[in-house]
């Protein structure tokens, strides 16, 4: 597949994720809805493994590594679709747009490999700001939907713990493993929770079914090696536009396909959450920004 094509299918994926996972809920419970999904994604990778080749290592660094996605995918995955039933799709996808600079405040407290320049300190606290507004308007409409954005935060901070506790490991076989071995820790949890609170459904809709498979197949089996193919094939800076296309893009499907309204409140949040992305991804490129440049934790970048 070109790049350009793996490109637009990563910001599709990404956009119709959010409203799939409410969605693989409606009428049979989130529970059920990640646990199902869940079960196929596994399935559909390991096929893909054996078909591929690619082997599946179990050795202690393996363990240790699948152990810390799993649980960190447990917890990411259990808090957004929670969360997924308390607010509109749309506000996932801008929600997780922060994704980035969760995982570099991580980084640099974890890893001590990476120091905050002013520039991107002022991006950061921009973007907070955006949040807030965000807050805001969910305190303004229900105690559930504030809630539901704080299980997003929650969310998409576990997922950037996973990710720079894996880069700890320095894992050095394929992400496609790594997924796979993920799942396979997390899936009983998943069922476990289906089980204890969720109950399974008697009915199956033909909506929620249709979202299960397709974020199973699509968003866990294909969206996952297509983002590692661009990492591969592209400069980090031009993957990262995908996070500030897919909240608008995300916000709009929602709006179209789920009657979700946007309101003034989470325009102006958005807006102020993609900028002080935009400056954090790419404030370096302005010129004399270097003079701005604080070292945090006294190592390099």
């Amino acid at each position: 597949m070109s790049v350009p094509i793996s490109y637009l299918s990563v910001i599709l994926i990404w956009s119709t994720t959010p409203l799939a996972i409410q969605w693989s809920g409606n009428d049979v419970g989130f529970q059920f809805g990640v646990a199902a999904r869940m079960t196929i994604g596994l399935i559909a990778l390991l096929a893909l493994l054996r078909v591929m080749k690619i082997e599946l290592p179990w050795h202690l660094k393996a363990r240790r590594v699948y152990l810390i996605s799993g649980l960190t995918l447990y917890i990411a995955m259990t808090f957004v679709y929670w969360a997924a039933q308390q607010i509109p799709s749309g506000w996932i996808s801008v929600v997780f747009g922060l994704s980035p600079i969760f995982t570099s405040v991580l980084a640099s407290v974890i890893l001590k490999d990476s120091r905050l320049s002013g520039i991107r300190l002022s991006g950061m606290t921009i973007g907070l700001i955006g949040l807030m507004v965000v807050f805001i308007e969910g305190i303004s409409i229900s105690v559930a939907t504030m809630l539901g954005i704080t299980a997003v935060v929650i969310s998409a901070a576990s997922q950037s713990l996973g990710a720079v506790l894996i880069k700890q490991q320095q894992p050095d076989f394929h992400p496609m493993a790594i997924t796979a071995g993920s799942i396979f820790i997390a899936l009983p949890l998943f069922i476990l929770n289906c089980i204890v609170v969720g109950g399974w459904p008697e009915v199956i809709p033909l909506r929620p079914a249709l979202s299960i498979l397709y974020l199973g197949l699509v968003g866990s089996t294909i969206g996952f090696p297509l983002y590692f193919y661009l990492l591969k094939n592209l400069t980090a800076e031009r993957v990262a536009i995908v996070t500030l296309i897919t909240p608008v893009t995300a916000l709009l499907l929602g709006a179209f396909f789920n009657d979700e309204l946007i309101s003034g409140k989470v325009v102006l949040g958005t807006t102020l959450i993609l900028a002080g992305l935009t400056i954090y991804e790419y404030g370096k490129y302005l010129p004399h920004v270097n003079k701005w440049k604080i070292r945090w934790l006294q190592r390099p970048l």
